[in-house]
């Protein structure tokens, strides 16, 4: 198995000790430290890392200017980048945003909190990398691969999802539940049987933008206040700068689907306001299963509610938060609804 290869950037020789010590408790790491922003630019042409942490505030070339130069390297794009700063200065983090920087950690940072936020990080860039990976293999495959290729496609697909998810521990089978409902909406409405299996692969990724909000809010056991509430739903817009510049036509769709799926149909969602037909019909679709399962799921904060209870929102919702037509083919469709709750039973 090939070691994980982290570069850890800071001019402090503390800091870059307790980084180094506290990321080498995770298993088959290979970590490189650097104390100069400029010479760590040197070492891309000749390494390939998993995962880079550099400080913000930084002598000669901060963080922001350092990003900067990383991403005109070619193959940097992917790359995860871990941000640490003291600053709270928000327009720092929505230019680092734009640079493709969807995870920071505030000075002093706690070692479990590095730990949780590297290994989601790695995990969805090998989740990316694999992905890219099929994808190169099924252009050069035979055709007595294509299953078995279209089945890791799949998986990568799955893998990618969950590590976003596996930040919030109730989510259970929530993601193949939604995503099941998803495809069952999209072909009662007559959608063909390919483009109904592209939104059963995009809907997991719709709320992969949740990497980017703090745990002090995603986790939070309570009413957010208003300014957590307004950083809470940026995740839409995380999920589709995250997503939204893969060559990868099912990562696409996923961008598609999380930036709209929280967009109602009278036009009172957010993040842009979008009614009607304006939403893309695969956020509509996805908008259906996703409230209908949150319904049915037991969460911190209530109750599951009752099959006969959620439907019932359903159709009191139709025409106003949701499209009333994939509600009514969600309807049409119930006793598919019925064996997938059957099958992905939480545990």
């Amino acid at each position: 198995m090939n070691q994980t290869k982290i570069l850890l950037v800071d001019d402090q020789p503390i800091s870059l000790l307790y980084l180094k010590k506290t990321l080498s408790r995770l298993a088959d790491m290979d970590i490189t430290t650097c104390n100069d922003a400029k010479e760590a630019l040197n070492l891309f042409p000749h390494e390939q890392w998993d995962l880079i942490v550099a400080d913000y505030q930084m002598p000669g070339m901060n963080g922001l200017d350092f990003v900067r130069r990383f991403r005109q390297i070619q193959g940097s794009e992917e790359t995860p980048i871990l941000m640490v700063t003291a600053s709270t200065d928000p327009n720092v983090k929505y230019q680092l945003l734009d640079l493709g920087i969807v995870d920071f950690l505030q000075k002093p940072a706690d070692a479990s909190e590095i730990i949780a936020r590297a290994r989601n990080l790695i995990s969805l860039h090998k989740a990316t990398v694999s992905l890219k990976n099929h994808n190169q293999e099924l252009k050069k495959g035979v055709q007595e691969m294509t299953k078995v290729l279209a089945e890791r496609e799949q998986e990568s697909l799955i893998v990618l999802a969950r590590a976003a998810e596996s930040r919030d521990p109730q989510t259970g089978s929530h993601l193949l539940r939604m995503a099941s409902y998803s495809k069952i909406i999209a072909l009662a409405l007559g959608l063909s049987e390919d483009e109904a299996e592209e939104i059963y692969l995009a809907a997991p990724m719709h709320d992969v933008g949740k990497i980017g909000i703090p745990d002090r809010i995603l986790l939070k056991n309570g009413k957010l206040t208003s300014d957590e509430w307004l950083e809470m739903k940026r995740h839409t817009n995380y999920g589709y700068d995250i997503l939204r510049s893969s060559a990868t036509p099912i990562l696409k769709l996923g961008g598609v689907i999380a930036l709209n799926h929280h967009e109602a149909w009278n036009g009172s969602g957010y993040p842009n306001g979008k009614k009607g037909h304006e939403i893309p019909l695969c956020a509509r679709i996805v908008a259906v299963a996703d409230v209908f399962d949150a319904l049915m799921s037991p969460r911190p904060y209530k109750e599951a509610w009752s099959l006969d209870e959620a439907l019932n929102e359903l159709t009191n919702i139709s025409g106003v938060r949701l499209d009333s037509e994939c509600v009514t083919a969600f309807m049409q469709s119930i006793d598919s609804v019925k064996q997938i709750m059957t099958n992905y039973v939480d545990v």
